[in-house]
């Protein structure tokens, strides 16, 4: 959706119409998704998220990866040195940045259903959309996944909730 942003210094006052920012951030992801997927795919490495995000006047662009025997630095050289010619190729971001790479570390979020799977056994803290059971706000064990939803066992009580109302998960490590 566009926006009108403003800014006044001095005597002067700038606009400007754009894309809103989450918006405009989010479909750069996206596009990079599928840009540099194939070639997690083709390396054996799970990508996890993407995070672009401007601080202190400094663009980043975060690849988080994962695998099952875990990911160590030679992980994320290997992919940096993989996806980004990929990134020159294609350009989806039309200026400086800079590229991480790193593992999602222990607190991993969980974002597609195999996720969900992959964890069944392990704790996790989710948010979801809308109140579910009076509450939005949920800390417990994954019993299963399947079907579309999640069942959590939630201080010996099990809760089931949709894959779709679930706004983010975290694992929640053991340390």
């Amino acid at each position: 959706m566009p926006t009108l942003s403003y800014y006044t210094k001095g005597n002067t006052t700038e606009f400007s119409i754009g894309e809103d920012k989450e918006m405009s951030n989010s479909k750069t992801e996206s596009d990079i998704a599928q840009i540099i997927n194939p070639k997690l795919v083709e390396l054996g490495i799970e990508l996890v998220d993407i995070k672009y995000t401007r601080e202190g006047g400094h663009w980043f662009l975060r690849v988080f990866i994962d695998k099952l025997t875990g990911i160590g630095l030679e992980d994320c050289q290997l992919v940096s040195e993989n996806i980004d010619p990929l990134l020159d190729e294609h350009d989806p971001i039309p200026h400086a940045y800079t590229l991480e790479v790193s593992s999602p570390g222990l607190d991993r979020p969980l974002k597609k259903p195999a996720d969900f799977a992959r964890f069944t056994g392990e704790n996790v803290k989710l948010t979801t959309y809308t109140p579910l059971e009076g509450k939005r706000k949920f800390k417990g064990k994954i019993i299963a996944a399947e079907n579309h939803s999640i069942t959590l066992d939630v201080n010996g009580t099990s809760i089931v909730l949709p894959l779709e109302q679930v706004a983010s998960a975290r694992l929640l490590p053991e340390l």
